[in-house]
């Protein structure tokens, strides 16, 4: 290995963005946020690196094995690298802006840094962006910001997108009302997220075969959202999983009278990665791009306890969102030969071009304008295309 490769060389799930792709995730990171502002989100902008016992309590409790640690060597005290920006969120809702009226909409952008990367995350370092609703317990609010992912991403291009859409309460609900607890709720809880029909089915004799059957068919339930609802809507449910059960209806049904043409699936037995989450979740998807475009749900602000404040909201993933889209067509870049009056590079500047200018007197000015990778250059005060042949 040479001394310039060793010095190119960076630890794995980090990468440097060149251009023309840094200038292309700005672009797109810009269009997000102007989206989220045009809805009434406020922008704010928490520190990359927070002491450790508050940025890993409450929410940030689930993220504790994917944060970096550091000694603050003013303070003596340990401090984290955040791992997510969500439990920053809560932590500034419920100090910063405690006396602000709610609901609360704010959005955000930012890095974030994790131990390890995953199968399909395999980066360590990529940017978040998302908005959050902070101080609403309705339905309605679970509904406005998958909407605004919803629009804000077409609106960016995205295709095939599709919203998958679970409500992780909703088993712990029935498992209450059934009376299934310790190891046959535990082994209940594994089966489900293997998706196993037989293994549901074979605890019986530990929940009840009536029991059993539920589990089974609410496992079954899962696709099309108008599949699933109607499935759900049959079940014989207790009053607490029959409030549940509503809660999704009605966020179904919100999303479908504003966005008639979205793909909407639903997985009622769906918890993972949703931890800390108390209600309606969501997952983003592109056609043919790899990994989740974002993810978000309803849970408590605060401290992640009984007394947090209701929210809901979503984390948009920079890195699959570009995957997601076509490439961008690069501006056209003009050369300004040495001497070219500013005025000039002002006017073409203000009308889109990328203008580089000379430095010094070239004997070629065309050969040095294709060195520049420029596609134009200035040439007897007219714009001229350069091509492969041209000499000055």
């Amino acid at each position: 290995m040479t001394e310039v490769q060793k010095m190119a060389l960076l630890p794995t799930g980090l990468a440097d963005v060149l251009p023309p792709d840094a200038t292309f995730e700005a672009e797109t990171l810009h269009q997000l946020m102007a989206a989220f502002s045009s809805n009434g989100y406020e922008r704010i902008k928490p520190p990359l690196i927070e002491f450790e016992d508050s940025l890993l309590d409450g929410l940030g409790t689930a993220m504790a094995s994917q944060t970096f640690r550091i000694m603050d060597p003013v303070s003596q005290r340990m401090m984290g690298v955040r791992a997510d920006m969500t439990p920053q969120i809560s932590r500034i809702a419920a100090t910063r802006l405690k006396k602000i009226e709610r609901p609360l909409r704010l959005c955000y952008s930012g890095d974030v840094l994790r131990v390890k990367g995953t199968q399909l995350r395999p980066e360590r370092q990529f940017t978040q962006v998302g908005a959050e609703i902070i101080g609403a317990g309705q339905a309605q609010a679970d509904a406005e910001v998958i909407l605004l992912a919803i629009q804000s991403l077409t609106d960016l291009g995205v295709e095939g997108l599709s919203v998958d859409l679970a409500i992780p309460t909703l088993v712990p609900a029935l498992c209450r009302e059934l009376s299934i607890s310790g190891d046959a709720k535990a082994q209940l809880r594994i089966a489900l997220d293997r998706k196993d029909a037989a293994s549901v089915a074979g605890l019986f004799d530990q929940i009840g075969q009536s029991s059993a059957d539920l589990l089974v068919e609410l496992l079954s339930a899962a696709g099309r959202a108008d599949k699933t609802m109607q499935a759900l809507n049959t079940m014989d449910f207790g009053a607490e999983a029959s409030t549940e059960r509503a809660t999704l209806n009605t966020v179904v049904d919100l999303i479908k009278a504003a966005a008639p043409n979205s793909q909407i699936t639903i997985d009622p037995v769906e918890n993972r990665g949703f931890e800390y989450h108390c209600g309606v979740t969501f997952t983003f998807f592109a056609r043919g791009v790899r990994g989740e475009i974002g993810s978000g749900g309803r849970y408590l602000a605060e401290n992640g306890t009984a007394d947090g404040e209701a929210a809901t909201g979503f984390t948009l993933f920079m890195d699959t969102i570009l995957r997601a889209l076509p490439r961008p067509q690069e501006k056209n870049r003009i050369y300004l030969p040495f001497g070219t009056p500013p005025n000039a590079a002002s006017k073409l500047r203000n009308y889109g071009w990328s203008a580089i200018a000379g430095l010094e007197k070239q004997i070629d000015e065309y050969l040095e304008a294709r060195r520049l990778r420029c596609t134009h250059v200035i040439k007897n005060d007219e714009i001229v295309k350069l091509n492969s042949d041209q000499e000055g």
